[in-house]
């Protein structure tokens, strides 16, 4: 484009020399975007769902039992990062400082000396044996949303549960993207013989009982996150590889597919440069909704005592704990409250992105309804 040519990107406008506006079209991934955008709801979802993830990315400096920075006797010191025992603070043992000792915060305020807190001043495993209150207590000026039935601090778990149900939600995600797509391209691309073989094995393995295996291997093998991510994602492609395995075999027989053959390309360039990227509108469509599955799977587990292992904070052991405790009102609100504004975020953000990519809708440049 030359110096003389101007284009705005609000408007998709392009002015040339003469000052004459020209109208450019822009690509489709820009129209899905900017028809996505124009799903109000959906996309500010999605911006309060990530400014959720990014603070309880955050959770160490955010919600700990140890201060950020401490100036003691004129030297400074970074407890987040390193253990200091008690003795440096002039305690009487070499463990490691509890800084919710009144004698150590005593010290660490007196002579001048200052200490950087986090906004909450609880770790998701500790334990707070200095408290006022018996355990499970009421929400307080020091526990905003009140502990468990092990003293241990609600909003803190709470945090890191939070981080932890959506960062393996992601993981689930990505990793029954990868095996969904590659299944189904297989299938819908070739047809025939392998599509046939391809179904009957998917048919056989979506039938075994994945609850059931899960209860046998968390009795066989000690749980652990490994473990539990191996094993949900043994089944959270199936249902996406029929998506892709249909988008294929609509698009296999189309013109294109037969020009790039005619041009000499391989079956791989053919899937990869051409069919793929015009067989992605379920898969994207899909993702919130198989994050939502995959945070209701582990929250589930979690609830059985099938998943993350003890002392690991999750929003399943969260709700299992205001089952046991139903008077303490506190854990099981806020978890559930927690559960179910992330699946709203989530299904709200699935429904812009389907109808951002309805192909009903694409007869306007920007979003707009078809003339």
């Amino acid at each position: 484009m030359s110096s003389s040519t101007r284009v705005s990107s609000s408007t998709g406008l392009t002015d040339d020399a003469s000052g004459a506006p020209r109208r450019t079209v822009p690509s489709p991934w820009r129209r899905t975007w900017l028809r996505f955008r124009r799903q109000r709801l959906g996309y500010w979802s999605l911006i309060i769902l990530a400014s959720l993830f990014v603070l309880s990315l955050l959770g160490e400096v955010l919600s700990n039992d140890r201060p950020l920075v401490v100036r003691y006797d004129r030297h400074y010191y970074f407890p987040i990062v390193k253990d200091y025992p008690e003795t440096l603070f002039g305690g009487d043992f070499p463990a490691r400082a509890n800084y919710l000792d009144p004698y150590i915060r005593s010290r660490l305020e007196a002579n001048g000396n200052f200490a950087v807190y986090p906004p909450n001043r609880f770790h998701y495993d500790t334990i707070d044996y200095f408290a006022a209150h018996p355990y499970p207590a009421p929400p307080t000026s020091s526990n905003w949303l009140g502990t468990d039935q092990y003293g241990r601090d609600v909003l803190a778990r709470l945090l890191y549960g939070f981080r932890l149900s959506v960062s393996m939600a992601l993981a689930l995600t990505v990793s029954g993207v990868l095996i969904g797509v590659a299944a189904g391209a297989v299938q819908g691309f070739y047809g025939g013989r392998t599509d046939l073989i391809g179904q009957r094995l998917i048919e056989i393995w979506s039938a075994m009982p994945d609850l059931y295996l899960l209860i046998i291997f968390a009795s066989i093998f000690e749980p652990t996150l490994w473990l539990l991510f191996i094993l949900l994602s043994m089944f959270g492609w199936l249902v996406l590889s029929d998506y892709v395995r249909a988008e294929f075999l609509r698009n296999r027989s189309l013109d294109y597919v037969k020009a790039a053959r005619t041009m000499g390309l391989s079956n791989g360039q053919i899937i990869w440069r051409h069919v793929l990227p015009n067989s992605l509108a379920p898969v994207i469509t899909f993702l919130p909704f198989r994050m939502s599955a995959a945070i209701l799977s582990l929250t589930s587990l979690d609830f059985l005592g099938l998943g993350a292992p003890p002392p690991t904070p999750s929003l399943g052991e969260l709700l299992q704990e205001g089952k046991n405790n139903l008077d303490a009102w506190w854990i099981s609100v806020s978890a559930f409250a927690a559960l179910v504004v992330t699946l709203l975020l989530l299904t709200f953000i699935g429904d812009a992105l389907r109808n951002a990519l309805d192909t009903r809708s694409r007869g306007s440049a920007f979003g707009g309804a078809p003339r």
